[in-house]
């Protein structure tokens, strides 16, 4: 750091459409940013909480997100400028998603974003990105079937805040393997990320 404020004092992390909060992903993230003094939520959907293994619809998907970035600002007296949303492929997508409609966030932290559905990349879901402002980091694989290095970062050209990518060599849709790579990846972001 140069000697700013952080920007980011908290984290909601969002799972993928098969995990829960216990992936192994979201806690390796949990566990490296925990001691730095960031709080770190990790949410279930309530499709997953039911024992349901389709996912809800969008609507509820994004309201699940907002009300756990509001309790999370809350419970810890911030702004909601100071947390920063998140998760592993639909739970970031989600997550983006709530921000582009305007909930107030610090940044987001999208690993293995589903750019297109596997073999469909004419299916983009980026319709939104032209109206998410925050910093966005974006961890991915470079076989990751839901989007090349190449196709997201022309898709994320959109953005309109400041975007940062880092692939990692080799890495599949599910980083497996990976999530210590991946927690570091996201915990140096975050703590130089200043406001």
């Amino acid at each position: 750091m140069t000697g700013g404020r952080r920007a980011i004092s908290a984290l909601v992390l969002a799972p993928g459409a098969g995990a829960s909060s216990d992936h192994s992903a979201l806690v390796a993230i949990d566990r490296a940013l925990a001691p730095k003094g960031v709080r770190v939520v990790r949410i279930d959907f309530p499709y997953r909480v039911a024992g349901r293994r389709v996912p809800d619809r969008q609507g509820v998907l994004v309201s699940t997100v907002e009300a756990a970035a509001r309790q999370l600002a809350s419970d810890m007296r911030l702004s909601q400028e100071r947390v920063a949303l998140g998760g592993r492929s639909m739970g970031g997508r989600m997550c983006s998603i709530a921000v582009a409609q305007g909930l107030p966030a610090a940044a987001l932290v999208l690993v293995s974003y589903p750019l297109h559905p596997p073999g469909k990349p004419e299916r983009l879901r980026v319709e939104h990105f032209s109206a998410i402002t925050v910093p966005c980091l974006f961890v991915s694989g470079t076989r990751d079937p839901f989007g090349t290095p190449a196709e997201l970062e022309e898709a994320t050209a959109a953005v309109a805040g400041p975007v940062s990518h880092v692939f990692c060599d080799n890495g599949d849709h599910g980083l497996r393997r990976r999530d210590e790579e991946v927690a570091a990846i996201v915990s140096d972001w975050v703590l130089t990320l200043e406001a």
